[in-house]
C-alpha cells in the first residue's frame, strides 16, 4: 500500500513522527508535511506565490519533503505537482481533537478533503491536547476497526479522535462546536481572538464530541459534497 502522510502542526511536530513508525508498518511511506504551523487554515491553498518544497532526512530513511504551505497544498503538491500515486492519505496525528463543527477550520482534516478530492481514501487522526500516548497505543485498532467494517467502500473519509484515556471504540456522527472565540480589541487597532469553551457535558455517545470528551476513542465517516440533498429533493417536487 502506497500512503501520503501529512499533517497541520508541521513537519518536526510529535504527532507525525508517531505517525510515521506506525504507518510504515502498512507500506510504503511518504511525507509532505508543512515547513510551520498551520492548524486552522481549513483547506486553503496558496495560488498567486511559489513556495517552497524541500527534500529533509527528519525521518531518516522514509522520503519526505517540507512544503511551506498548508496541508491541502501538501496533498497537492504530491498529487498534481509530483504526480505520486497513493492509496490512502493519513493526516496526523493532531495535537487536540478535531471535532463536530469545528473540524471545518481544521488544517489536519482538509487535507483528507483534498484528497478526496483527488480521489484518494484518507484518514483524519486527532488526540488529547499535548497527549499522544492513547493515540500511539491504539491507533492501530482503531485502523482495524475501519478496516473490519470496509469503511472506506463507503466513505471517503475517515476522522479519528483519541482521547487522554480510553480505549473503546465507537462509530459517531458529527457533533455541534465545541469551541468559540471572543475577541479582544486592542489599543493598537488589532484585534485578539480568545478560545471559548462551548461544551457542556453532554453524554450522547451518538455524537464524535460527546463520546471523545467521554473518554472514547470516535471514528466518524465523512464526505467531501457538500450538496444538501434534502433541500435538493424538496425543490425538485415544489419546483420541478
Amino acid at each position: 500500500m502506497r500512503i501520503l502522510l501529512t499533517n497541520d502542526d508541521g513537519i518536526e511536530a510529535e504527532g507525525l513522527k508517531i505517525l510515521v513508525e506506525w504507518a510504515k508498518t502498512l507500506g510504503d511511506v511518504c511525507v509532505l508535511a508543512p515547513k510551520t504551523q498551520q492548524s486552522a487554515k481549513s483547506q486553503s491553498i496558496q495560488i498567486h506565490e511559489p513556495f517552497e518544497v524541500k527534500k529533509t532526512d527528519v525521518f531518516g530513511e522514509i522520503e519526505a519533503y517540507s512544503v511551506d504551505s498548508t496541508p491541502a497544498d501538501c496533498v497537492r503538491v504530491a498529487v498534481l505537482g509530483m504526480k505520486k500515486q497513493f492509496d490512502l492519505v493519513i493526516s496526523g496525528v493532531n495535537n487536540g481533537p478535531n471535532l463536530g463543527a469545528d473540524i471545518r477550520y481544521s488544517g489536519t482534516v482538509a487535507a483528507c478533503f483534498e484528497a478526496a478530492l483527488q480521489g484518494i481514501r484518507a484518514m483524519a487522526v486527532s488526540a488529547a491536547f499535548h497527549s499522544f500516548s492513547n493515540a500511539e497505543r491504539n491507533i492501530g485498532r482503531a485502523y482495524e476497526e475501519i478496516v473490519r467494517r470496509k469503511m472506506f467502500d463507503f466513505a471517503q473519509i475517515v476522522n479519528v479522535n483519541f482521547p487522554e484515556a480510553g480505549d473503546e471504540i465507537l462509530i459517531t456522527r458529527m457533533g455541534p462546536a465545541i469551541y468559540s472565540d471572543s475577541f479582544e480589541f486592542l489599543p493598537d487597532g488589532k484585534v485578539k481572538p480568545c478560545l471559548v469553551s462551548l461544551y457542556s457535558g453532554t453524554q450522547d455517545l451518538e455524537l464524535d464530541t460527546d463520546a471523545t470528551m467521554s473518554g472514547h476513542i470516535s471514528i466518524t465517516p465523512l464526505r467531501s459534497d457538500m450538496t444538501d440533498f434534502s433541500a435538493l429533493e424538496t425543490l425538485k417536487r415544489k419546483v420541478g
